[in-house]
């Protein structure tokens, strides 16, 4: 049985293709993010830069329960290693979630946390699942590092599917290492770790290097989920190129699928852009601040029965007709510094949030602008497209210099009305403490009534530099 993605599952809810839970000892999470079991999509936020126990930089994660109201700052569990049942201990510099990932990895009803800690032991790096429960997050185990020497900061991309065709969710793990771990399904809370498969594509290896991002789904149809590899990639003429690396899940391990290049600093994420049932690749180029490579592009492949060709549906900057905004030619928009997919609207076509951090607004600099671009029954489209900052009306609190709004964003439908909602993470808003927003979707769109914000004080995290919402579990 396919392990479906959140995105993926935000663009099937109005079509009815949402599977049902069975037995919790037989059947998975019905949905992915559900840490409690009670219905509702849940939202994982990392704050890596959190002090715990006096500890600068050590990490924690905060988990906000999805109910018929959607998100709270009260309704959330904070997790860190100093967590009761969570192995390791906090120390200054492990950034605890610094990588996220959900799935029911034990298949008991309840859907887990895999959590990389990418600055642990000397960026030698780690990874733990949490386990979810009745109560939310409850406890963990560690996935050892089978290959240690090969690489540094395990954990540093992460991503949860059935790649190997069992019907069991597998955790695929990345590191600065030219290899991706595979760990099979078949996790349960007290045995050792699960047997491993490699997939080992042609990356560029080091610290700046390896498996930039990591992301799952269904692009050919088959029922098993492929996965998408970003990194700086080599091209085979002794070049390097950055771009992804798409493979097809299958029962030994993922098979190559072909690369899709880029030009940039390269994400990526997937969800059924045109309603056919089939998950799109959506990808992102973004330049880093202050960089020549040029503007920010989001592009979508569209998936079929071979899964997805080299040539774009779509590019789009913020120059494209309907996409608001100018390109900023010199990297300080980051146009795409963040992405997520989900079905705002509930017309059975998955949208797509952009993130561009870096963008100033007004006088302010870098307080970030989040896009919403739309899908239809073409693909991705920038007609109808909206943009999003902190000085639209309705939402929480105005646009700051550093603030970094939209350096994470989440598509989700935590209130349960088969819509998804916008999270929002600004991860140096209130001088690096970082807070998050949500925005719910309706009929109409996205909407900032009853639009909700909460930052790190009322998460009760410590430290000066938390950087909550500095990313989301995708």
């Amino acid at each position: 049985m396919r392990v479906r993605t959140a995105a993926t599952l935000a663009a099937l809810l109005t079509a009815g293709l949402v599977p049902l839970a069975g037995p919790a000892s037989a059947a998975p999470a019905k949905y992915a993010d559900d840490f409690n079991g009670d219905g509702y999509h849940d939202l994982a936020t990392a704050a890596p830069g959190a002090t715990v126990g006096g500890r600068a930089d050590a990490g924690a994660v905060v988990v906000s329960y999805g109910s018929r109201s959607g998100i709270k700052a009260s309704n959330r569990t904070v997790v860190t290693q100093n967590s009761a049942g969570v192995p390791g201990t906090a120390e200054k510099y492990d950034d605890f979630g610094s990588s996220l990932a959900f799935g029911d990895l034990n298949r008991d009803g309840y859907a887990d946390l895999a959590v990389g800690a990418e600055g642990e032991d000397g960026e030698a790096g780690s990874v733990t699942i949490l386990w979810g429960s009745k109560k939310g997050l409850s406890g963990g185990r560690a996935v050892a590092d089978p290959a240690r020497s090969s690489h540094h900061r395990f954990g540093m991309s992460l991503a949860i599917g059935d790649f190997t065709a069992d019907g069991r969710a597998d955790l695929a793990v990345g590191s600065t290492g030219a290899d991706v771990q595979i760990f099979r399904g078949g996790f349960t809370r007290t045995a050792g770790a699960a047997s491993r498969t490699w997939v080992v594509p042609s990356l560029r290896t080091g610290d700046s290097y390896g498996s930039q991002s990591l992301a799952a789904g269904d692009v050919n149809g088959d029922g098993v989920d492929d996965l998408v590899v970003s990194g700086t990639i080599h091209s085979g003429t002794g070049e390097w190129i950055d771009g992804n690396l798409v493979y097809l899940g299958a029962g030994s391990r993922p098979k190559p699928l072909r690369t899709l290049e880029s030009g940039g600093y390269e994400r990526a994420v997937l969800g059924d852009l045109n309603g056919d049932g089939y998950d799109d690749i959506v990808t992102s180029c973004s330049p880093v601040n202050g960089s020549t490579v040029g503007p920010g592009v989001v592009k979508a492949y569209l998936g079929g029965a071979h899964g997805v060709g080299p040539t774009p549906q779509a590019a789009l900057t913020q120059d494209s007709p309907g996409v608001p905004g100018t390109t900023h030619a010199s990297g300080t928009s980051s146009f795409g510094s963040s992405l997520s997919v989900g079905d705002v609207n509930g017309d059975g076509y998955a949208d797509v949030a952009v993130g561009a951090e870096f963008e100033g607004v007004g006088a302010a600099w870098q307080t970030g602008t989040v896009t919403l671009l739309r899908g239809s029954a073409a693909g991705l489209t920038g007609a109808g497209s909206t943009r999003w900052t902190q000085n639209t009306p309705g939402v929480p609190d105005s646009n700051e210099k550093n603030d970094f709004w939209g350096s994470a964003v989440h598509l989700a439908d935590l209130n349960g009305d088969r819509k998804a909602d916008l999270a929002v993470g600004a991860r140096y808003e209130n001088g690096g403490r970082g807070a998050v927003w949500a925005l719910r979707g309706s009929s109409s769109g996205l909407t900032a009534t009853g639009a909700v914000s909460f930052g790190a004080a009322q998460e009760a995290l410590s430290g000066t530099w938390s950087q909550l919402g500095f990313l989301f579990a995708q």
